[in-house]
């Protein structure tokens, strides 16, 4: 997003505003002219608030947000202490898009794209109570409060690695959490569910 961001210079910007003076003697543009060493001048400015017009066109999304952060969280409900106290950058970011892209839903699939909009790997196993004449022969004997459980198995360890240009400095290299992954999809079960996780080395 950022590669597409025009990044003009101040002489770029004073050519610009030059041609869009009158014509005439009285409107010179040679550099050495004192009309353009004055509006040159005022080009550093404009250029700095061209830069932070540009900017914000890359900050106003979820995904590459760095100083409307707060903003988005406020909106989605976060920070959520689940993160801890200090979360990485692109943490917070995945959070973010994952609670302002999610459209609701109860499959499995829906859940499973949840979990890797925040940066996790995960399935699915669903329950049913044990049936005389429809389960196998082996099958746990589950009871019926089983049809309400469902467990989420994900690595016993995520790690969330530093990324140039998109981490923020001071975080650390790599972090090891699933505790947002637990806390997001608990927010999001059903009510009459009972979710499990499940991590696996």
């Amino acid at each position: 997003m950022s590669g597409s961001v025009p990044a003009w210079t101040a002489g770029d910007l004073l050519s610009a505003f030059q041609q869009l003076l009158p014509r005439g003697r009285a409107w010179p543009r040679e550099p050495a002219a004192v009309q353009t060493q004055t509006l040159a001048t005022l080009m550093p400015t404009f250029q700095r608030l061209t830069a932070r017009a540009a900017n914000l066109l890359v900050d106003a999304f979820p995904s590459t947000t760095v100083e409307l952060l707060p903003e988005w969280q406020a909106t989605l409900g976060l920070p959520d202490p689940c993160a801890g106290p200090s979360p990485a950058l692109a943490q917070e970011q995945a959070q973010v898009v994952a609670r302002f892209i999610a459209g609701g839903g109860q499959s499995i699939a829906y859940f499973t794209a949840f979990a890797a909009t925040l940066g996790y790997d995960i399935t699915i196993t669903q329950f049913a109570p044990f049936r005389v004449g429809v389960s196998t022969v082996g099958s746990p004997l589950y009871g019926d409060a089983w049809a309400f459980a469902w467990q989420v198995n994900a690595p016993n360890v995520t790690v969330d690695f530093f990324v140039v240009g998109n981490s923020q400095i001071g975080s650390p290299l790599q972090a090891f959490t699933n505790t947002v992954l637990e806390c997001e999809l608990a927010r999001l079960s059903p009510a009459h569910t009972t979710v499990i996780f499940n991590f696996v080395s």
